[in-house]
């Protein structure tokens, strides 16, 4: 989308192809620009309208969200819906209240007072059915009586429970402690009640793109308003999902997973469609002629690829993980927003500040020329040395790619714990408090459910107890209705060990075989730890459908765009290869602890959530790219010169583009959250393996080793599949020698 110049451009002599105003074709994305210019206060009234009654909305209504982990068909969920329909003793979730004196808790007087204190004012508090202390249940303290934890009940499910609640029983408990006796807090419900989201990451990236787009344009009003068409956009969204929590079910972790892909897309979009129309300004087309061709060729490939990235997301409902169901949703609307805003914002904002634009534009290439400066060669002579050597830069890219895929092959799914959260916060103290004082095991207890009553559960309880692997195992628990019998068991392991899945997959495996011949009950190994295994499970195994069903839609589109067998398959290729990469290095850093990250498995939604975004977000390099070298092969038939002048008019707005990505991603590692940091250094590496080595080495080498065959379709297909044109059609060379490209 840059110039070939032989002098200072001048306008034609008439409007282009059938995008010219006095055309009776024009194509849907050319009225849509003249009427967002024609309409241009109504456009910029409607979408303030639409981002205040959201907003509005969102602050009135409030937000509801609800994480749905249930696993159908899973064992865990068994033992889950099997306690729920006899009724478990407890009646809620529970929080843990962890003390440590050193003289003892029970024999040092203040301590035992202090215990009872918090116990007392803790009991008082909202949401809370029980509290059992260490000094009423011996087994709740260590060994050596210096470590003990008390078990707050909450009146429900930890996601039922408001955060405020639990946040109220972490100050009454932190704000007891005294020099002589430490009190931490911990469990699931403490782990999201102290989560901070994203930080400053959307702040931090959104200054990161605003100097980019500075630097690419020299105009702060230029830059602008690819910033302001994204902000308007994730806005709408966000308040939209916030109202929809009421009806619908939206995990508590999906706004910051918006606002990364929202900021990210809306951006990449706006700026291809004003990148087009600064070309256009650049051949000398008046600012609403501009707005219309850039609509009518980069709209095109805007939304596209906006299709293509919510298929993707899309194709996580196939895995059938109702966590996953309104994340993928809640981002495939947030993507469908900022296309729209894209198509409909961005042509009234150019409306607005046309002029200003056009003069902006012509000053700063007018200096460049006095300098001697010509876009696109550098990229011009990038290509042509990828295309006297395309084997060898074919095989060094790949290979680099190959070697990162290769740590992936190792990776662990699971969801991280409290022993992966910074070593300042209540939740990590407490499970480190945990660990010393009863083992490693005691953070993530196993729930063994059997059909039986007292007799079942203690036999139970002694088959567990002398098990490998188990380090103790509590006496059974009846359910109200005394048909069931559970029984906690410690493994001795951590929760995250590979020892501890091993324990779990034995445990269901044959080990309890003899238990439940001698005893004829059946049994079922449940709780957060299991669950979370059976979650990994699951994922892996619909993972070969989700990949199938993505990349067949995605390869089906681009054939029928470019009308190619080879491409299709090559982009899915090389897709395929910058995921893996991104998955290889995400091991690296958060399983093996790199960079000293604290080690840990990776969150077993991550691989799925970053394929489907990142595939759907690659297209849009790919289409860009590729339409514009489709253009040239169109209008020369010479593939060489076309692979060279693709590269040369796409290059500076790709990588400008990929940088104003990776940079919105790349802030999300600053988060506190390391969901947030796995998420967003996954899509900063791919969309960088994907901008620069994959379409700057990669496609130029396989297209010049393609040839003309690139394009090739045989007959049969060609007759039965319809025409998708993607780019507008070509305009002329006007007299001064400057070529207008896509």
């Amino acid at each position: 989308m840059t110039q070939t110049q032989g002098s200072t451009p001048r306008p034609p002599a008439a409007p282009a192809g059938p995008t010219g105003t006095g055309s009776d074709r024009r194509s849907v994305f050319a009225r849509l620009a003249d009427w967002s210019q024609r309409r241009r206060v109504l456009a910029l009234a409607g979408w303030l309208l639409v981002v205040a009654v959201a907003a509005l909305g969102a602050q009135l209504a409030g937000s509801a969200w609800k994480n749905d982990f249930s696993l159908p068909g899973t064992e865990s969920q068994q033992a889950s819906d099997l306690l729920d329909r006899h009724g478990a003793v407890q009646a809620g979730d529970t929080v843990e209240i962890v003390f440590k004196a050193d003289r003892g808790l029970a024999a040092d007087p203040a301590a035992a007072a202090l215990v009872e204190q918090v116990a007392a004012a803790v009991r008082d508090s909202p949401g809370v059915a029980d509290v059992r202390t260490p000094l009423a249940d011996p087994s709740a303290l260590s060994a050596d009586g210096r470590i003990g934890f008390a078990t707050v009940t909450l009146d429900g499910l930890a996601t039922d429970v408001p955060k405020e609640d639990i946040r109220t029983i972490i100050g009454i408990a932190r704000d007891a402690a005294t020099d002589t006796v430490q009190i931490e807090v911990g469990g699931g419900a403490v782990r999201e009640a102290q989560e901070g989201g994203g930080g400053g990451a959307e702040g931090a990236g959104m200054l990161a793109a605003l100097v980019i787009l500075v630097l690419l344009f020299g105009s702060l009003l230029a830059a602008a308003l690819p910033l302001v068409t994204a902000l308007f956009a994730v806005g709408g969204a966000v308040g939209i999902i916030m109202m929809a929590s009421h009806v619908a079910t939206v995990a508590d972790f999906t706004p910051p997973i918006m606002m990364l892909v929202g900021l990210g897309v809306g951006v990449d979009y706006a700026l291809l469609i004003f990148y087009r129309f600064r070309h256009e300004l650049l051949r000398g087309a008046e600012p609403q002629e501009a707005t219309r061709i850039a609509l009518d060729a980069a709209g095109r490939t805007v939304f596209f690829a906006g299709c293509t990235v919510i298929i993707a997301l899309l194709g996580l409902v196939t895995l059938g993980l109702g966590s996953l169901q309104g994340v993928a949703l809640s981002v495939a609307l947030t993507v469908l927003v900022t296309m729209a805003a894209s198509l409909t914002l961005l042509p009234a904002l150019l409306a607005v500040f046309g002029k200003r634009l056009r003069r902006n534009v012509m000053k700063r290439v007018a200096k460049a020329e006095r300098k001697g400066r010509t876009e696109g060669a550098g990229w011009r002579r990038m290509a042509a040395g990828v295309q006297r050597r395309p084997f060898a830069a074919l095989l060094v890219a790949v290979v680099a790619l190959l070697a990162l895929c290769a740590p992936a092959l190792d990776m662990r799914l699971g969801f991280a714990d409290a022993g992966n959260d910074a070593k300042g916060t209540t939740s990590r103290a407490a499970y480190d408090l945990m660990a010393e004082g009863f083992g490693p095991g005691f953070n993530g207890p196993l729930v063994v459910v059997a059909e039986g009553g007292p007799q079942v559960g203690e036999e139970l309880r002694r088959t567990l107890a002398a098990y490998p692997g188990v380090a103790a195992a509590t006496p059974p628990l009846p359910s109200r209705d005394g048909a069931l019998s559970t029984v906690l068991a410690f493994p001795a392991s951590a929760p995250q060990d590979e020892a501890t899945d091993a324990l779990v997959q034995s445990l269901r495996g044959g080990g309890l075989d003899a238990f439940e011949a001698a005893t004829g009950a059946p049994v079922y190994v449940g709780g957060a730890t299991a669950a979370e295994l059976d979650f990994s499970a699951k994922v892996a195994d619909r993972l070969p459908l989700f990949v199938a069903v993505v990349v067949g839609l995605s390869t089906l589109l681009l054939l029928l765009v470019f009308r190619s067998l080879l491409i299709p398959v090559k982009a899915a290729v090389l897709n395929l290869l910058s995921i893996g990469a991104s998955m290889g290095v995400i091991t690296l850093v958060f399983q093996h602890g790199w960079f000293g990250v604290q080690p840990g498995p990776i969150e077993a939604f991550i691989p799925v959530m970053i394929f489907a975004i990142v595939f759907g977000l690659s297209m849009d390099y790919e289409v860009f790219l590729l339409s514009r070298i489709h253009e040239e092969w169109e209008r020369t038939k010479d593939s060489g010169h076309a692979v060279r002048e693709g590269l040369a008019t796409t290059g500076r707005v790709i990588t400008a583009a990929a940088a104003i990505m990776i940079v919105v991603f790349g802030a999300f590692v600053l988060s506190p959250d390391r969901m947030l940091q796995q998420f967003g250094l996954g899509l900063a590496v791919a969309i960088l393996l994907d901008a620069l080595v994959i379409r700057c080495l990669i496609v130029p080498a396989v297209m010049q080793l393609f040839g003309d065959r690139a394009w090739w379709l045989p007959k049969v297909l060609a007759k039965r599949l319809p025409k998708v044109a993607l780019e507008a059609p070509s305009a002329p060379v006007d007299t001064a020698g400057t070529t207008a490209s896509a």
